[in-house]
């Protein structure tokens, strides 16, 4: 059986004046699938995202989440940026919290989402703790658990890792994996890193410089948990760069 289409993107194209950014790009994303977005730095990858959270507008085409056209207002995303976007004022417990806040959750449930939330990052014993007291690792664990909170229909995350050191990132990327193989949650995720990629997608899209058009899509039946040494593992790497690479 088919799965469902989760999120449709037909002939999407965004313009900064003269400068064409998005070229009439048209992808699906199914329902539970976790879809990785690569491509040379400044081709537009973060402009798409923030095209499907209506931080900007888009010149022509349609973004579709479940059939209707994407509106944050109305429908539940999650978003997790480049930057650390742990509110400063605000307790672990807190920040977690906050999202559920935000869409008009009832206390019960909060409370019952919250705890889950934060058992799933391993964060029992720093609830209290503010983001100025915690790690980098800590302070991601928090966001991702905030956003896993709200069980999103569509999980949007735009290079989460790229400020951490190596050890952190696999350890971090592993974490993920448990929270959306757990929740089924549908991922779209953007990297530069092309190991990255291949070790955390179901599919992986391959852009094109600016103006950005998509260059491939490369299904990725790796089975999971991933070596990074292995031969197939290595292949798949090798197969992404060269794409990125020849243009």
């Amino acid at each position: 059986m088919k799965a469902k289409d989760k999120v449709v993107v037909r002939n999407l194209t965004k313009r900064y004046g003269d400068l064409l950014v998005l070229d009439d790009i048209s992808f699906t994303v199914q329902e539970g699938e976790f879809l990785v977005i690569v491509g040379p730095t400044g081709c537009g990858k973060t402009t798409f995202l923030n095209s499907m959270t209506r931080i900007i507008d888009i010149n022509s085409g349609s973004i579709t989440l479940d059939g209707e056209d994407v509106d944050p207002s109305k429908q539940n995303l999650a978003y997790i940026l480049q930057e650390y976007s742990a509110l400063p004022w605000l307790n672990v417990e807190q920040n977690i919290a906050y999202g559920l806040k935000i869409k008009g959750y009832d206390a019960a449930t909060i409370t019952e989402r919250v705890a889950e939330a934060v058992a799933m990052v391993n964060l029992e014993r720093y609830t209290r703790y503010y983001p100025s007291e915690l790690s980098a690792s800590m302070l991601q664990r928090v966001v991702i658990a905030r956003a896993f909170a709200t069980q999103p229909d569509l999980l949007l995350m735009d290079e989460p890792y790229g400020q951490l050191d190596l050890n952190l990132k696999y350890k971090l990327e592993d974490e993920l994996l448990n929270l959306w193989e757990k929740t089924k949650t549908t991922v779209i995720f953007i990297t530069h890193n092309i190991e990255e990629a291949v070790y955390l997608s179901d599919r992986i899209l391959v852009m094109t410089n600016k103006p950005t058009k998509v260059k491939t899509e490369l299904i990725n039946d790796l089975p999971r948990p991933r070596s990074v040494s292995s031969s197939q593992f290595v292949d798949l790497r090798n197969q992404v760069t060269e794409l990125i690479k020849w243009w």
